[in-house]
């Protein structure tokens, strides 16, 4: 049986990704060795007789690889004055990530400076030099597969397509046509292949059609419809060694999941999934295993303006890989204070933890 790794979470620092103009690779993609070894508590012990999928040609290199999940970023109205010194003005961020070889957000907002809003009670948008500012906290990916992406309609895909292009880290879950929206972010971490694909669950009703990429259409990656992205994660899974899905999902507020979700997540998993999380109810959902893949899902706010509980509980999710076998997996609990998570110590921290725990009662999941 390989060795569960282990380290006190809590460093400090952050690489930056290599990004497309540094290193000309595309923006989807980061140079192997860009990530340095690190390693993760775990909560559980892998055992090949219950890991029914186990297998040791799943095993990819052999190494094992740290996933770091935030949940919902966005940057509005006062906000947006994190952004001229990033490194200092949202330090946390880092820290709390730091552990992760593969770091993941979701960025709740249309990148553009466009002034007009589809008609919807709540927009987001942020500027372009936000990918910039959360690329120097050590984020390798965003996913903009979230029922605010297009909230500036066509002009604002088109400035976040073009943001895409530009920016030192990931840009998923939306893209000119539907091959390009479902399409992963790609890298290589110690000699294991790693994508990660993103798409959404939570659209409104009205906007589905306009916002839904096709054949012949930009827009964002669609969960609901459940067959495209089944075959895109059939597509990439013999292409990688550990395929995570990152989705916006969930009933906003709730803590438990929603018919929808214990719908698809194990669809995905039968697919190929190795790793499925998401977020959206801007609240902690529970996590667990679901026939050897790992499932989270909801990992609530993280960058975001609400200081209040429950929604200001979070925290960095850690999920260690070795191929498609799961090793163990930590929430690094955190509470938002100014916006930013900071993390718990001491009695917090094992309250919060304990919590989070008690939220896998209503999932299926097993720890």
């Amino acid at each position: 049986m390989l060795a569960v790794v282990a380290l006190v979470v809590g460093a400090c620092g952050a690489d930056t990704p290599t990004d497309g103009s540094a290193g000309g690779i595309e923006p989807r993609t980061l140079a192997a060795g860009s990530h340095p070894a690190v390693a993760v508590p775990t909560t559980r012990t892998p055992d090949a007789t219950l890991d029914g999928r186990w297998d040791p040609n799943w095993l990819g290199s052999g190494e094992p690889v740290v996933f770091a999940f935030g949940g919902d970023v966005h940057f509005e109205a006062d906000m947006v004055t994190m952004l001229d010194d990033p490194t200092v003005s949202m330090a946390p961020v880092a820290e709390l990530l730091a552990p992760g070889d593969v770091r993941v957000v979701n960025l709740e907002a249309a990148i553009t400076d466009a002034a007009t809003p589809v008609a919807k009670q709540f927009t987001f948008k942020v500027p372009e030099r936000s990918l910039d500012a959360l690329a120097s906290l050590g984020i390798h990916a965003v996913s903009l597969a979230n029922n605010h992406g297009m909230d500036f309609g066509e002009q604002g895909l088109r400035d976040s397509l073009d943001a895409r292009a530009r920016a030192p880290l990931a840009v998923i879950g939306v893209g000119e046509n539907d091959d390009d929206a479902y399409h992963p972010y790609l890298t290589e971490v110690r000699g294991q292949r790693i994508g990660v694909i993103a798409a959404t669950q939570v659209l409104d009703t009205e906007f589905i059609p306009s916002w839904t990429a096709t054949s012949d259409q930009a827009g964002l990656a669609s969960a609901k419809e459940e067959g495209r992205l089944l075959a895109a994660v059939e597509r990439w899974r013999p292409e990688v060694d550990t395929l995570v899905l990152y989705l916006h999902w969930g009933t906003e507020r709730q803590t438990c999941p929603n018919p929808a979700q214990l719908s698809l997540a194990p669809r995905l998993v039968e697919a190929g999934a190795d790793i499925v999380v998401g977020g959206h109810a801007h609240v902690l959902q529970g996590a667990g295993m679901l026939d050897g893949a790992f499932v989270a899902y909801g990992l609530g706010n993280f960058i975001w303006w609400n200081d209040l509980l429950p929604g200001a509980q979070t925290g960095a999710l850690m999920v260690t890989a070795t191929g498609r076998r799961i090793e163990g997996y930590q929430l690094v609990p955190a509470r938002i204070r100014g916006w930013l998570p900071y993390q718990l110590t001491g009695a917090e921290a094992e309250a919060d933890l304990a919590a989070f725990e008690a939220l896998r009662g209503c999932t299926d999941l097993d720890p």
